[in-house]
């Protein structure tokens, strides 16, 4: 007997500024059901979201929880009828503990009875098999466990319908499983879960149907063994999608002389952060890149050659020239830019528009005392927003409105027109579309084919594979083993990340 509809969205509209953002949407969740949420950046998951949890009144349609209809004007309404959201980042407070984030809100000040909250707390956890203790503070908890707590306070206020906005994108393999167990625990106590994620690994693992989204209409709803990941794919593209591998066509790892002097070349480089010191070089046109499990040390490593960590030892060549790189601005000025992990700490600028952003590097380096003209700026994000398929209303537009996707293209534009001789990639695909993945390997192996070197980093080895002719193997902080060649394989790299070098 299939499950009763526990959640209706039915012709859901809305606009900004006249502009489609979604166009009669529909959307069901069942009672004890995993429903994924699909579709590219900017394809209206977020939007569908925010109009179901209060954040955007609708401009259309009608909502439905257990038959009735339901007015949600506001955050507040939403919680009040049962909807509870986990963001990607953790809204909770780390300088408090435990029980105190579960409770947070709906405690009486002074007159709280802290000895029932903390074994209330316990009792919650225990029942949810999540690892922390009531009066443990919550920032000395793992991403995945702050995750689960804020879930938890999702269930002690009667949620019905739990959102979950990428939650597995900091997590590593370890933390994913413990989460998609609490995930099943939820679904057989009959909450209907609403999971938005880019991993579709993940979808084929613990969903139970698929609705997809593209440019703000739906596309389908889907039980998921009717829908193999490549159709998947196709829909969320609106087309046919090409074998990924063939991407690999547009760069040619044989015309990179790895008997050249090396663009960039470092001896036992070491830093405060705790990798082990270690060599590096990368040679006109190449692609290469550090992998590693999540905490093996690959980002740090490309931090201390950027400077954005204290270095404390080891010697740096640019074209065989030894060179000092303390600070980003000495890299920058010597033709070394990094697109950082956290797009929105180390990123972007999210009060400054697209055109601000874009123009920012190339202004550091000009000098503000030498400003970049109001018109030359717009010609300048004008060229970048077309020849990277920026989605944004005009160059005006704040940054911080665009879908992750599109910021990270900002990003790469800016570092792009200032003309890099190097530039260092960490998870430039993290939580964005496939569509746009593929955009951004292809991106990359074009900027090799024009004789620009790039250090790429994923964690994700299948793309790694794509995109790179030689990898850095990681683990504990120390390189353990360097692969290219008939050695650029998945087994080869996971053996290599078990075993050491091998």
């Amino acid at each position: 007997m299939e499950n009763s509809s526990l959640l209706e969205m039915r012709g859901i509209c809305k606009y900004f500024l006249g502009v489609r953002a979604l166009e009669q949407v529909d959307f069901t969740l069942r009672e004890g059901e995993i429903h994924a949420l699909m579709g590219e950046n900017g394809a209206g998951k977020s939007t569908l979201i925010k109009v179901l949890t209060g954040v955007y009144a609708k401009d259309g349609g009608e909502i439905k929880l257990s038959g009735k209809h339901v007015s949600i004007r506001s955050p507040q309404d939403a919680q009040n009828s049962g909807i509870s959201t986990v963001y990607q980042e953790i809204t909770l407070c780390p300088n408090l503990t435990v029980a105190e984030n579960m409770f947070i809100g709906r405690t009486k000040g002074q007159l709280t009875n802290w000895k029932q909250i903390n074994a209330r707390a316990e009792e919650l956890l225990e029942s949810l098999g999540i690892p922390a203790l009531p009066q443990q503070q919550l920032g000395s908890c793992s991403i995945a466990v702050q995750q689960m707590v804020a879930i938890a306070r999702a269930v002690d206020m009667e949620c019905k319908v739990l959102i979950l906005d990428e939650p597995t994108s900091s997590l590593d393999e370890q933390e994913v499983e413990k989460l998609f167990k609490l995930m099943l625990s939820l679904k057989e106590k009959g909450v209907g879960i609403i999971f938005v994620t880019h991993f579709l690994e993940q979808v084929y693992e613990v969903c139970d149907r698929i609705t997809v989204l593209r440019d703000g209409q739906l596309v389908g709803e889907y039980i998921i063994e009717d829908l193999p990941r490549v159709k998947l794919v196709s829909k969320m593209l609106g087309k046919d999608l090409d074998d990924m591998a063939d991407i690999k066509g547009e760069a040619d790892a044989d015309k990179v002389d790895y008997d050249s002097t090396p663009v960039y070349e470092a001896k036992d480089l070491a830093g405060t952060t705790g990798i082990k010191p270690f060599d590096f070089q990368i040679h006109k046109g190449e692609v290469n890149g550090f992998t590693g499990l999540l905490g093996s040390g690959r980002s740090e490593c490309v931090r201390a050659i950027y400077g954005a960590d204290k270095v404390t030892g080891g010697t740096v060549k640019m074209d065989g020239k030894q060179i000092r790189i303390n600070k980003p601005l000495d890299a920058m000025k010597h033709g070394i830019f990094y697109l950082a992990e956290d797009r929105k700490r180390d990123g972007i600028v999210g009060d400054l528009s697209v055109r601000e952003n874009i123009i920012l590097a190339l202004q550091v380096l000009k000098g503000f005392f030498r400003p970049i003209s109001r018109s030359q700026a717009e010609a300048f994000a004008d060229e970048y927003i077309k020849l990277l398929n920026i989605k944004t209303a005009s160059s005006d537009t704040p940054i911080k409105s665009l879908s992750g996707g599109n910021q990270q293209k900002v990003i790469l534009a800016r570092w792009l027109l200032a003309n890099p001789i190097y530039l260092i990639l960490d998870e430039p695909t993290r939580g964005i579309d496939i569509g746009t993945k593929i955009e951004i390997q292809k991106l990359v192996l074009k900027l090799a084919s024009e004789g620009k070197s790039v250090t790429f980093i994923s964690s994700e080895i299948d793309e790694m594979l794509r995109t790179c002719s030689r990898l850095i193997v990681m683990r504990d902080g120390k390189v353990v083993g360097e692969l290219s060649g008939d050695d650029l394989t998945q087994n080869k790299i996971m053996a290599t990340i078990a075993g050491g070098e091998s």
